[in-house]
């Protein structure tokens, strides 16, 4: 009888503080309202629509979002655990950084992170050996580091830079020029872009450019984004005085980006209408200056992703005839249509994602069960040999110039931060360039795959990482991770985010669902409009094989998903609330029958399908999270994570759905939104406003699956 006494003191001490739970009276009061639309005959109410008003300009909805914040962090800072953990991700996200260089002129440019500095730089140096030289800071434009660098195009000589800023996390970009020898930012500003890119012109004089109109006063963040049009831009002009190169009023949906091709005689515009692969393409001939732009690919069918072009001959990646893809060539010389196209890189059984032109051979990446594989082409096709990668991970970049044989990639797996490596394709001698010296043992760690079964007996891949020596007895606090949309592949891929969750000793699981692109596009297919439920078929049935290979129980498995997995999350925690014991959904999308009336949501119709059609409304009703939130459940513990300058999953979404689940939550776990400040969808987040996230989610995580850290933890 001692031995059990003393047994059960000895689980008190491990156990992690039992929280008090919240309850329903503890949560701010959510007005409910009376709106009711009717879809194809079908009644359905909306109490919360209030809740889209815009948190910037109605008091009412700010007030609610302070409210339910205030109970989060009240909630989260008796978290006992909390700092420990933020102290300790703090340490881990405090290394050096390099992203992929890319060389233009004679300069070569990259991306770098310091440390726990809130937003990246971008450096230059003359060659790979010489001292770096510090281009644009932008953790300078802020007090509070919540203004961004986007993303930057270097000129052709590589003497100018057009940079973009992201301000507060919107997707709106303000985009300006820096000239690199005189260290001045030119007068010239272009404004309302969005979902698109620049091009210079090939004597670097100008740039084409894609934007919107100017939104309606209060409506920034809110409207839909319409009437995209395609502009030339002249250095040392107004950008009223912008030349219109290409606009379809009559087509308002329509979104367009640019390239020159690296010759510098073509300009390539890349028209989509939708998430889906399926482009149309015009080029127009710079060095003709009365020349036309003229379609290429006519028609929204297929993807047709510009790769290079050549005396004539457009190269395209393209899944026409090939769900996995292939390489062609498009002849615009060639009268006789049977000869015009070429099959460069035929279909394989592994599905090709990416190829480019280097020193005259095609670099080809390749998708292997999610894992990459990387093989070098001549220009007729003929393979020249695998590139031998560092592991089994996954590997990106390999762009380059076709005359010039060097090129950069970086790889690393879930256990193995990212390094950056030198590739000559024509010797096939590869050097390490840079590696993230992250505080974190990777050979304490193993990573494997498995496939398990679907619902319907589909094969469905599935990467765990956890520490070496792990004992299969159902115990292990274990996090499920899985989007499953818009071709979307989940990679093995280094985050310190997970490597933080692994050092607490918790199961890491990523599930590769029907809806990505990981088997190319009947493997995407298979998860969009009515076919979406075998995703969360998909995502339940890895929580079932966790369970049932020992890794955890029901008790200890928690899931997590952003944006389209967010709406992963929402959904299948509605469908099967007893088979988790917490739910961390990120800035989802979980109103499925208004997505489409918000900014970039008619575009998410490729995937999901829409409200105003009666077949796609009702697949879309029956697993909408905020419309699925049902009286008496039992849910297990929800965090929701959003914020309220998200201009592409609008926080309503989070906001409507934490209402609902609020108000039909009869368990004593907590349901909590957390909502940022100044901050968007993600990209462009500060350092200090990520950690903090993590943080909070990994220490409720912790606290709803029974983790508990060891005390040699973070020393």
């Amino acid at each position: 009888m001692r031995a059990v006494v003393l047994t059960q003191i000895v689980v008190l001490l491990l156990a992690p503080a039992i929280m008090t739970p919240v309850l329903a009276a503890d949560y701010p009061e959510t007005r409910r309202g009376d709106v009711i639309d009717d879809y194809h005959g079908t009644k359905v109410a909306d109490p919360y629509r209030w809740l889209e008003d815009d948190v910037r300009e109605s008091k009412d909805v700010a007030q609610w979002v302070a409210a339910q914040n205030k109970v989060t962090f009240a909630y989260l800072e008796k978290l006992d655990q909390r700092e420990r953990i933020r102290q300790r991700i703090t340490e881990l996200w405090d290394y050096d950084e390099f992203y992929i260089p890319s060389r233009e002129g004679d300069r070569y440019f990259y991306y770098f992170s310091d440390g726990l500095k809130n937003q990246r730089v971008l450096y230059m140096q003359e060659s790979l050996d010489s001292d770096p030289k510090l281009i644009i800071d932008p953790n300078t434009w802020s007090d509070d580091g919540t203004i961004a660098m986007a993303s930057a195009t270097i000129s052709p000589d590589g003497k100018l830079v057009a940079y973009s800023i992201q301000d507060g996390g919107s997707d709106w970009r303000i985009w300006k020029i820096l000239d690199i020898d005189k260290n001045v930012v030119l007068d010239d500003e272009l404004k309302w872009l969005k979902f698109t890119t620049v091009a210079w012109m090939p004597d670097s004089s100008g740039l084409f450019y894609a934007r919107f109109p100017e939104p309606p006063s209060g409506e920034k963040f809110q409207a839909l984004n319409l009437n995209q049009a395609v502009y030339f831009h002249k250095l040392d002009t107004d950008q009223a005085d912008d030349v219109l190169f290409y606009a379809r009023p009559d087509h308002p949906d329509w979104r367009y980006w640019q390239e020159v091709s690296e010759d510098g005689r073509y300009l390539v515009v890349t028209m989509t209408i939708g998430t889906d692969n399926r482009y149309q393409v015009l080029y127009k001939d710079l060095h003709d200056v009365d020349a036309q732009p003229v379609m290429l690919i006519d028609g929204f069918e297929n993807d047709y992703t510009f790769i290079h072009h050549e005396q004539g001959r457009f190269y395209f990646f393209t899944d026409f005839a090939a769900p996995k893809a292939r390489l062609i060539a498009i002849d615009i010389h060639e009268s006789d249509s049977e000869k015009r196209v070429s099959e460069i890189i035929p279909e394989s059984d592994d599905v090709l994602v990416d190829v480019s032109l280097v020193g005259g051979l095609f670099v080809a990446e390749y998708l292997h069960d999610a894992r990459s594989v990387v093989r070098v082409y001549d220009k007729r096709g003929k393979q020249i040999r695998e590139i031998k990668l560092p592991g089994h991970g996954s590997a990106s970049g390999f762009e380059g110039k076709p005359d010039n044989p060097e090129t950069f990639y970086r790889f690393a797996s879930f256990n193995v931060p990212n390094s950056v490596y030198r590739y000559d394709v024509v010797s096939g001698e590869t050097t390490l360039w840079q590696k993230a010296n992250v505080d974190f043992d990777s050979d304490r760690y193993t990573v494997r795959q498995y496939f398990y079964s679907s619902k319907d007996g589909t094969k469905i891949p599935i990467f765990i990482t956890h520490r070496k020596g792990l004992k299969l007895d159902g115990s292990h606090p274990t996090l499920l991770y899985g989007y499953g949309g818009f071709n979307i592949s989940q990679r093995p891929i280094f985050r310190v985010s997970r490597a933080a969750w692994l050092e607490m000793g918790g199961v890491y699981a990523v599930a590769n669902l029907r809806g990505g692109g990981e088997y190319g596009e009947e493997w995407h297919q298979g998860g969009t409009k009515l076919n979406k439920q075998n995703v969360f078929d998909d995502f339940i049935a890895a929580g079932e094989f966790l369970i049932e290979k020992g890794y955890t129980s029901k008790e200890h498995l928690g899931i997590y998903g952003r944006s389209n997995g967010g709406l992963l999350v929402g959904a299948v925690t509605n469908q099967r609330p007893e088979l988790f014991a917490a739910a961390l959904p990120g800035v989802g999308v979980m109103d499925m029958l208004r997505f489409q009336h918000f900014t970039a949501g008619q575009f998410w119709v490729d995937d999901y399908g829409s409200s105003d059609n009666a077949d796609e409304f009702k697949a879309l009703y029956a697993y909408s999270p905020y419309h699925n939130a049902k009286k008496g459940t039992e849910y297990p513990a929800i965090l929701v994570t959003t914020a309220d300058y998200d201009d592409r999953v609008v926080p309503a979404h989070s906001f409507k759905y934490t209402a609902a689940i609020q108000a039909v939550q009869t368990a004593d776990e907590p349901v909590l939104i957390r909502i940022e400040t100044r901050a968007g969808h993600g990209l462009g987040k500060p350092t200090d406003k990520i950690i903090a996230e993590v943080a909070d989610l990994w220490a409720f995580l912790a606290n709803e699956t029974g983790l508990v850290l060891a005390d040699d933890y973070g020393r």
